[in-house]
């Protein structure tokens, strides 16, 4: 299995990378390099991020595709390759073919088995497998004992929208497992997006134009609102979860003109 983050390699040292070239084919090809194709021969190869690949690189993925022979950049031999392709992307390349930007052949030769991966939004029911997972990792990681996630920062992980996926969620737990002053994690050991409305409120407070006063009054409310929902407007709860004394909820709820019956 040979993998290629075509994304991460400059384009002009991408072809190099997959074909190979010979001795002297350019400046500072000072000796014969075997490409991925080749190492791959037998095997896999995974082209990560494909949908970045220029468009005349593209053509000699298609060629080698379709006659199972590459060439190494200076070289004038053939060389017979049996190879299966995987390959992934986070772009739509249904919308870079219409913009030019992909090659419409290269596509269909390559989309004979596809395999769609939703983003964690719509798959929510992956989270606490996920997380498990991932505070596993990180406790071996970083000597810890952490055992997991208070209900409200549960809640917070299942209502945020994870538009960096599963690279985000992991994130957020190793950052949680280092930083959590207990065996389990809460609201305050998150990031603020997560641990509001899924970042909302901080765009509709730019969007308003507050004052820090202000923006600060609308956050604490709507943060309180959403807490309490979380538990079903039980004021005792939201106190635990909140960090207050249930005195201290009471005063803001009337500070904030919180009906506390829903």
């Amino acid at each position: 299995f040979v993998a290629v983050n075509c994304a991460a390699i400059p384009a002009e040292l991408l072809e190099s990378e997959l074909f190979g070239h010979e001795k002297g084919a350019f400046t500072g090809a000072i000796a014969t390099k075997v490409g991925k194709f080749e190492l791959a021969t037998g095997g896999t190869l995974f082209l990560d991020e494909i949908g970045h690949m220029r468009l005349d690189l593209q053509a000699k993925i298609l060629r080698a595709l379709q006659e199972r022979e590459i060439e190494r950049v200076g070289g004038t031999r053939t060389i017979k390759i049996d190879v299966r392709i995987l390959a992934a992307t986070n772009r739509d390349l249904r919308k870079a073919i219409e913009e030019g930007t992909f090659r419409e052949d290269l596509y269909y030769r390559l989309n004979v088995v596809p395999i769609t991966l939703p983003p964690l939004r719509q798959r929510r029911e992956d989270i606490p497998l996920l997380v498990e997972h991932f505070i596993g990792k990180y406790n071996r990681e970083f000597a810890r004992k952490v055992k997991g996630f208070s209900a409200g920062a549960t809640a917070a992980l299942y209502q945020y929208d994870w538009p960096g996926n599963v690279r985000e969620l992991e994130n957020v737990i190793e950052r949680a497992v280092a930083l959590a002053q207990s065996e389990t994690i809460s609201l305050r050991d998150l990031p603020l997006e997560i641990s509001i409305l899924g970042g909302d409120v901080i765009e509709d407070i730019q969007k308003a134009g507050l004052t820090l006063r202000e923006a600060r009054s609308h956050f604490e409310r709507q943060y309180i609102l959403n807490i309490l929902d979380r538990v079903q407007w039980n004021q005792t709860e939201a106190a635990r979860v909140l960090g207050l004394h249930r005195n201290t909820l009471a005063w803001k709820l009337q500070r904030l003109r919180i009906d506390a019956r829903p």
